[in-house]
């Protein structure tokens, strides 16, 4: 059973989803779940202190995800294959909450921002990683491997503007065809 934060939680990570944090009250956020204002700080500190929970859960469970695959023996495609489905298994497993933590993170206070922008790098990082293993291993063309991780992420993160989960296709089929087309752009021609 849901525990009361948890359910603030996710009526709190559907509403930023779809409004905004910054146009999102605590007054929505209690109304959505029946309560009165002044009840749900019985349960949270503040506005802030949800959108950090939601954003640190969703950064913990993309690095939960991706992690291991980057870290194995397989070949740097392989990997970086597991690690799109991986990616893309997080943000369309829990659309809402991914979409917070894509955009909506800027909006905490510096010190929580500096450090989910810190985590943000290095997730980015195992991306970079793979793809310069890749590339070292001669799997992929030479390329800047920033750029490459930089552009796969921007793809897997363009998502949840478009992803329904009634949609022609499934999660799934949308990490292979996504697998299949970033890997081949960078798989090396000979």
């Amino acid at each position: 059973m849901e525990t009361r934060r948890e359910q603030i939680y996710s009526t709190a990570g559907s509403l930023f989803s779809r409004r905004g944090y910054a146009a999102t009250s605590v007054r929505d956020i209690a109304r959505e779940l029946d309560l009165q204002g002044g009840s749900l700080y019985a349960h949270i500190a503040s506005k802030e202190d949800v959108l950090w929970a939601i954003v640190a859960d969703a950064a913990d469970r993309f690095f939960a995800a991706a992690r291991p695959l980057a870290a194995s023996d397989a070949p740097a495609a392989a990997r970086l294959r597991g690690m799109i489905h991986a990616h893309i298994g997080v943000v369309t497993g829990q659309i809402e909450r991914a979409t917070v933590f894509l955009q909506e993170w800027r909006f905490l206070s510096p010190p929580r921002r500096e450090a989910i922008a810190a985590r943000r790098d290095e997730y980015e990082g195992l991306f970079r990683a793979t793809i310069a293993a890749g590339i070292a291993a001669g799997e992929f063309a030479p390329t800047d491997p920033k750029l490459a991780a930089t552009l796969v992420l921007s793809a897997l993160n363009g998502i949840p503007g478009w992803y329904r989960p009634d949609g022609g296709l499934s999660a799934e089929a949308i990490a292979d065809h996504f697998a299949d087309t970033l890997i081949n752009g960078l798989a090396r021609r000979v």
